[in-house]
């Protein structure tokens, strides 16, 4: 007899392999882990080939699993082709990224969504949150991902990033200068968490260095020019936090949070993709 794959399951594979959880990929299809479980090794029984292997930290892919992934996504990809129109080709998903939510991971987050539906057209916007935010209320994006700034309420929580200083692993701070400062313009909410705790604790601090984005505050601090808050998470190697060494005040913790209003199943399939990643990202 032909052997038929379930395309249902085939997409929940694809999940568990691109966000290597079981937790994860449930939460993207708005189900169960034991569902996606069970899915998993019906398929595996119809193969007849183990394609993931399971441990409490970790889902990798095995040999055969890693030969099927191509085929598997070649196989998603002609029936998302088969079912589209022409309007549903021509869908678009304007996606607004805070600045200090974004990290290292985006390529990776993108590469997701990509996988989730290739015939969707993806509009990221990155910036200040409260610029992200404002876009989004004037009805210019789908969904933001933003620091919860303020009073405003509402979203899905993604993360909860911890702030702290970081310098290159060389900086050193001349005795009796004020502290230099990496950070982004204002209205950038970071920057103020970081200056207010400065004033409040009494620390001179004076302006070193002041970029258009995360990646030129984090190129000045592996420069050694300046020291910049940043969340843990994104700080890339080579930034060391120095809050301790120098008796800096706590920055504290941010949550990330989505706001979205889309109701389309293709752009819900992918912010639902966007939020377990964010879920699965070290703190």
């Amino acid at each position: 007899m032909m052997t038929t794959l379930d395309i249902a399951t085939v997409r929940a594979f694809l999940l568990v392999a691109d966000l290597q959880s079981f937790t994860r990929a449930a939460e993207t299809l708005g189900t169960t882990q034991a569902a996606v479980s069970l899915k998993l090794q019906r398929l595996e029984t119809l193969l007849a080939k183990r394609l993931v292997e399971r441990s409490p930290r970790a889902v990798r892919l095995t040999a055969d699993g890693a030969a099927f992934l191509d085929r598997a996504r070649a196989l998603i990809a002609a029936h998302d082709r088969a079912l589209s129109d022409e309007a549903s080709a021509a869908q678009s998903l304007s996606l607004g990224i805070s600045d200090h939510a974004a990290g290292p991971e985006l390529v990776p987050l993108l590469e997701r969504l990509h996988a989730m539906s290739s015939s969707l057209t993806l509009a990221v916007t990155i910036g200040f949150s409260r610029e992200m935010q404002d876009a989004y209320d004037a009805g210019e994006l789908d969904a933001v991902i933003v620091r919860q700034e303020g009073s405003r309420r509402g979203g899905e929580k993604l993360a909860e990033d911890e702030f702290c200083w970081f310098a290159a692993r060389r900086f050193a701070l001349p005795k009796g200068e004020p502290l230099p400062l990496a950070t982004l313009a204002p209205p950038c909410g970071v920057r103020a968490v970081a200056v207010r705790a400065l004033d409040k604790a009494g620390i001179a601090w004076r302006e070193r260095f002041v970029g258009g984005g995360v990646t030129a505050v984090v190129a000045a601090a592996l420069a050694g020019l300046a020291i910049a808050p940043l969340a843990r998470r994104i700080a890339p190697p080579g930034l060391v936090d120095i809050g301790a060494a120098h008796k800096l005040p706590k920055l504290g913790s941010s949550k990330v949070m989505l706001h979205s209003k889309v109701s389309d199943p293709a752009k819900l399939a992918a912010l639902r993709a966007v939020a377990a990643t964010f879920r699965s990202l070290p703190a």
